[in-house]
């Protein structure tokens, strides 16, 4: 996703500085005119502000306080954003870090998949300082539209969580749904098109149906992505004592179709768990 990302930056006129750890990405944006740098200090040196989208909470911690990281090359006044989505905590952490340093930092993970990525039309969500938010709100409109700075540091995380939990539970609905119809001998692509005219009527229902229909699971959203999102969703739920029980069902399907060797398929191959069922 930071591939598209970058490229929508470019096209609103901002000069990137760009480092990936598999050279490819890199590669191309460097030959549509963005600067390669060797590390991600390199880029911190290069930049006034520096957006990071990585797959885990892991990998965030390691590109901005390794020994070549981000925070190793940043100066005072500079704006850090992370676009990934990780654990609340981890986000509140770095961003601490990163304020000793004289440095402020917005965690603004993002909803839309590489769709919205490359049309510019991501959800964003932003926690952090109100005053950065509106300095660095330019930035995200050239990659997204709905941008909602959601409270102080982690809040953003904390509403993807939510995203992740509400987009886990529909397509587990529209899978037991469809399965149903199949089974009961209804015509499921009949059943999701009368659903679509109703107030069952979704998002997820319109793209996802149609995918299980067509038995179309290359990936959109990886299934071990979400997984991971899932688990921070229930970490934060044992956090603050809220009881995630649909959560935690979704969750083991995705552990049980992972286990089949599913992982790189799209989220919506959660219907093939129901299905085996």
């Amino acid at each position: 996703m930071g591939r598209p990302m970058a490229r929508n930056l470019m096209r609103a006129g901002y000069k990137l500085a760009v480092h990936n750890r598999s050279p490819q990405p890199q590669q191309e944006l460097e030959s549509e005119g963005a600067i390669g740098a060797g590390s991600p200090r390199e880029v911190a040196t290069l930049s006034d502000i520096v957006i990071t989208m990585l797959p885990d909470s892991s990998d965030v911690e390691a590109v901005l306080t390794g020994p070549k990281g981000v925070l190793a090359g940043i100066t005072k006044g500079m704006t850090l954003i992370d676009m990934s989505t990780i654990a609340p905590g981890m986000a509140r952490r770095l961003a601490l870090q990163a304020a000793e340093m004289g440095a402020d930092m917005l965690d603004a993970p993002v909803s839309g998949g590489e769709i919205g990525a490359i049309n510019a039309s991501l959800s964003i969500m932003v926690g952090g300082k109100e005053e950065v938010f509106h300095r660095c709100l330019p930035v995200f409109q050239a990659m997204g539209k709905n941008i909602v700075r959601v409270g102080e540091s982690g809040a953003g995380q904390i509403c993807k969580a939510c995203n992740q939990i509400i987009v886990a539970g529909t397509i587990q609905a529209v899978s037991e749904a469809l399965v149903l119809a199949r089974k009961a001998g209804a015509d499921p692509a009949m059943v999701r098109q009368a659903l679509m005219g109703g107030f069952a009527q979704s998002r997820i229902l319109e793209v996802h149906g149609q995918r299980m229909l067509d038995r179309d699971f290359a990936p959109g959203f990886r299934l071990r992505l979400h997984l991971k999102d899932m688990k921070i969703a229930l970490s934060a739920g044992r956090e603050y004592g809220v009881v995630l029980p649909g959560s935690a069902l979704v969750a083991e399907l995705m552990e049980s179709l992972i286990a089949k060797g599913c992982a790189e398929e799209d989220h919506s191959a959660l219907v093939k768990a129901l299905g085996d069922l």
